[in-house]
C-alpha cells in the first residue's frame, strides 16, 4: 500500500499536546491505544511535544517503538497548547480528528459520544463539562473555585461573540478532516485561547457544532492557572474580534461544501 493510500485509510487521528507530561503520558497512551485497538479501524496518535524539558519525548518515542500507531512530533521550544494542537492537526491524516488533553481528564471512551453527533450531521463535536454537570448519568469532578470562575469566564465569552456554547474550553473536540483543515489554516492563537478562536470562526462560517456532555475528572498537576490564564484568554478573545473586523476570517480556505446544512431534525444541540 502506498503512503498516500495508507494515509487515506486512517479513520481517526488523535492529537495530544504535551508539555512536561512524563509523569502521566504513558498510562494515558496505553489507555488510548488499548481502546482504539478494540475498535478495529486504522488510527494514529500524534503526541506533540511542546518544548518539554523532562523525559516526555523520550518516553513517547520508546512507546512508539512498540506501538507504531503512535508518533512523536516535536516543537523545539514551548509555544503553547494552541500551537501544539495546530501542528498535530496540520499533520494528521485521519477522516476524523480529535484533540485530547494529555492528562486524560476526559476518558478516551467518550469519543463514541462525539462520533455519534458527527454521524448525525455535525461538522465538529465538542465535549462539555457544563452540560454533563446538569445530568444525573454523568460524572464531573471539578474543584469548586474552578467551576465558579469557569462560569464567570463563559458569561464574558458569550457576550464577546461566541454564543450558545456552555463550555468552550473542554480539551476534547472532534472534527471532520476538511473542517479541521479549514479552521486550523486560519488559527493564530498559540495559547489556551485557541479554542475560542476555533469556535468563533466555526460559528462565523456556519459550521454545525454539537456540544456533547462528557464525563470528566480534574487531574492533579494541571498547568492551567485559572485566574491568570482566564484573563489572558479574554485578551485573546478581543484579539480574535479584531482579526474578524479586519476580515481575516471572512473567506474559507476550503470550499464551504464541507459544512452541512442546518436542520433541527437531527436533534443536536447546535450553535
Amino acid at each position: 500500500m502506498s503512503l498516500r493510500a495508507l494515509m487515506e485509510s486512517l479513520h481517526h487521528s488523535i492529537i495530544i499536546p504535551a508539555h512536561n507530561e512524563a509523569d502521566r503520558i504513558l498510562p494515558h497512551l496505553q489507555r488510548i491505544t488499548d481502546y482504539m485497538r478494540t475498535r478495529g479501524r486504522p488510527y494514529e496518535v500524534l503526541v506533540v511535544d511542546d518544548g518539554s524539558t523532562d523525559a516526555t519525548a523520550s518516553l513517547v518515542e520508546t512507546f512508539s517503538d512498540a506501538v507504531p500507531e503512535v508518533e512523536l512530533l516535536r516543537l523545539p521550544v514551548r509555544r503553547g497548547k494552541g500551537a501544539a494542537v495546530r501542528r498535530g492537526m496540520q499533520t494528521a491524516a485521519g477522516q476524523f480528528q480529535l484533540f485530547a488533553d494529555a492528562d486524560g481528564a476526559t476518558p478516551i471512551e467518550e469519543l463514541t459520544r462525539l462520533e455519534q453527533a458527527v454521524e448525525r450531521g455535525a461538522d465538529l463535536a465538542i465535549g462539555s463539562r457544563a452540560l454533563a454537570s446538569r445530568l444525573p448519568d454523568f460524572h464531573v469532578q471539578a474543584r469548586l473555585y474552578r467551576t465558579i470562575l469557569g462560569g464567570l469566564f463563559n458569561s464574558v465569552v458569550q457576550q464577546g461573540g461566541i454564543s450558545g456554547i456552555s463550555d468552550t474550553q473542554c480539551g476534547f473536540k472532534l472534527f471532520r478532516r476538511a473542517v479541521a483543515e479549514d479552521l486550523f489554516e486560519v488559527s493564530t492563537i498559540d495559547g489556551y485561547g485557541f479554542d475560542l478562536e476555533l469556535l468563533y470562526v466555526a460559528q462565523r462560517r456556519g459550521y454545525r457544532i454539537a456540544e456533547i456532555p462528557v464525563n470528566w475528572a480534574d487531574q492533579p498537576g494541571s498547568k492551567v492557572r485559572v485566574l491568570r490564564d482566564g484573563l489572558v484568554m479574554l485578551r485573546d478573545l478581543a484579539h480574535i474580534r479584531r482579526n474578524d473586523h479586519k476580515g481575516l476570517y471572512s473567506t474559507p480556505s476550503f470550499p464551504h461544501r464541507f459544512a452541512t446544512q442546518r436542520s433541527s431534525r437531527l436533534g443536536l444541540p447546535l450553535h
